[in-house]
């Protein structure tokens, strides 16, 4: 399998993500924000990072690169999508993703290992996981906070689209319901805070990222 992942100026994950899916047996192409293609690839990850310096808002300029277009077609024919951290952040403020990652509740950025609970196993990064599993993942952000408004958490309660929460106790940011990461209805888009390529190789502390790069892969 092809696995592209994209570069934007300030990514700073992007070369762990590659690690990762190197490490899986995929082999990678590098895309390029200003890209107008993703080529011929089975999934694309947007990593984590600090897209354009993070100004005017978090992901909003990234969301208009070039690069983002052909995601949203490749998305849109039922292609893999995975966005880490920013790369979630990128998500939602492209539309691919409903809701938006607001400044952590306690206004600091916090980078640290959490417990992350699996909601759904039906998506496209998560079908190797148990419903409820516990995964120790570490995140690394200061707009974390996941909102959206009491019709569209609804409406991602009714279609199961809430991925991954943050186990009791473990919410690092604030987010509403504890929500750690989401995916479309199609369940092909699927957005995390928490830092599964970061926990990959023992080596790093950790294997519990492993299984969802496999399914990515599947």
């Amino acid at each position: 399998m092809k696995v592209g992942v994209i570069t934007f100026p300030a990514s700073n994950c992007d070369q762990d993500c590659v690690s990762a899916v190197k490490r899986m047996g995929a082999s990678v192409v590098s895309l390029w924000h200003r890209d107008a293609s993703v080529q011929d690839v089975d999934a694309v990850i947007i990593p984590g990072g600090f897209s354009y310096g993070d100004y005017l808002r978090c992901g909003a300029m990234a969301a208009h690169s070039p690069i983002m277009a052909a995601v949203k077609q490749f998305a849109a024919k039922g292609g893999r999508v995975l966005g880490i951290c920013n790369g979630f952040q990128i998500l939602t403020e492209s539309g691919l993703l409903p809701g938006v990652l607001m400044r952590n509740a306690h206004l600091k950025f916090v980078c640290r290992t959490v417990a992350v609970k699996i909601v759904n196993t039906q998506t496209a990064v998560t079908s190797r996981y148990k419903s409820g599993q516990i995964l120790q993942m570490p995140v690394a952000h200061m707009e974390g906070n996941y909102f959206a408004d009491a019709t569209t958490l609804a409406t991602l309660k009714k279609n199961n689209q809430i991925v991954f929460q943050y186990a009791d106790g473990q919410n690092p940011n604030g987010a509403i319901d504890n929500i750690a990461g989401i995916c479309n209805e199609a369940r092909n888009v699927v957005g995390l805070m928490p830092h599964p390529e970061r926990v990959c190789d023992p080596l790093l502390g950790g294997t519990d990222g492993v299984e969802l790069f496999k399914a990515l892969l599947q």
